[in-house]
């Protein structure tokens, strides 16, 4: 099997995961999940039941948990990409007479982006507690739809605000909760959604700065080394011109540390770019992640009124119930509402 074989078949999968991953994201039943629910009732006969336990027990800590593994993994990644970077793309680039100010410009993103991401890992996300419970129940109103006075959490034992959720995770009820991400263990509330939007922001501008040099690095390669007018003797002894294929089986050959690289870089970019997308479209409506999962799981009753609804005063399906306009909308994302603030107004 050739490269150019090899090649197509990993953007294949790469872009079919990415697919996959958006078409059934926050679905409770996926393709996925029954055919694993199915290979499980049909093997389980045959697989000791200790060692059934230790899976469910490792993805329960994993998934269902707070746990750093992701954490750590995160790290990892941007610590080997940054090394790869470092060692070998900045001193081809500063041989290739690239200015300092620009191979200096993916560290500075990496100490915004640093500081945004321990913010979403450190910073409370908006607990609901006793203390507080009485002022967090009157920032939101209830729109009688996916969110209704007076349920009580089993857990806590408070009448949940509304846009509030328990998350399984972190065992607490968070006011505005979005959802619990895993890569940086810990919910996305009302306290700490503009530091999460914002770490998106700067994480994909990262990968795009040192997709763009590396790119720009091996797109000199290419040129000092005169390959784009290069010819080879193929299998039949046939002088042929060096076409793409033959240009980037040579790089990949020559660098393939840093072509695997700009490919993770590529492919990284284009799902963050995505996700970043789909927060700042929820943060111009002011929506939640868990409000458009309910929303698509359950329908709007706003849309398809039920018998006997009776839509909130100044409801208009197209904004949504809690839309105040785009800059009212971005104002309560980087400045959360508090009960003091709302009586102001």
């Amino acid at each position: 099997m050739d490269f150019l074989t090899l090649f197509a078949i990993y953007v294949v999968l790469v872009l079919s995961c990415i697919v996959l991953v958006c078409k059934y994201s926050g679905q409770q039943q996926t393709p996925f999940g029954r055919i694993f629910s199915s290979l499980t009732k049909i093997t389980s006969p045959w697989i000791p039941q200790w060692f059934q336990n230790y899976c469910y027990k490792t993805v329960h800590r994993l998934f269902h948990q707070r746990n750093r593994l992701f954490l750590y993994l995160n790290l990892f990644l941007e610590g080997a990409v940054y090394a790869e970077f470092s060692y070998e793309v900045f001193g081809f680039c500063r041989e290739m007479d690239t200015t300092l100010a620009s191979l200096c410009v993916p560290y500075v993103l990496l100490a915004v982006q640093s500081y945004f991401f321990y913010q979403c890992c450190s910073r409370d996300p908006g607990t609901v507690t006793k203390e507080k419970h009485s002022a967090q129940v009157q920032v939101y109103p209830y729109d009688r739809s996916m969110f209704h006075p007076g349920v009580s959490c089993p857990t806590c034992l408070l009448v949940k605000p509304a846009r509030s959720k328990h998350c399984r995770a972190c065992n607490r009820c968070v006011q505005r909760f979005d959802h619990h991400c895993v890569w940086v263990n810990n919910c996305i509330g009302a306290e700490n959604t503009r530091h999460f939007l914002l770490y998106l922001v700067f994480l994909c501008a990262m990968a795009a700065d040192i997709a763009v040099l590396t790119a720009d690095m091996l797109f000199n390669v290419v040129l000092q080394s005169g390959l784009l007018h290069a010819h080879y003797v193929d299998e039949q002894g046939e002088k042929q011109a060096a076409g793409p294929v033959f240009i980037i089986q040579h790089l990949f050959l020559t660098f393939p540390r840093i072509v695997f690289m700009l490919g993770f870089l590529v492919f990284l970019f284009m799902v963050l770019a995505g996700y970043a997308v789909f927060h700042l479209y929820l943060a111009l409506v002011n929506q939640t992640s868990n409000e458009w999962y309910k929303r698509i799981e359950y329908g709007c009753h706003h849309c398809h009124p039920t018998p006997g609804h009776q839509c909130s005063p100044g409801h208009t399906p197209s904004k949504g119930f809690y839309s105040r306009g785009i800059f009212r909308n971005l104002r309560e994302v980087f400045q959360p509402l508090t009960y003091s603030r709302k009586k102001q107004k």
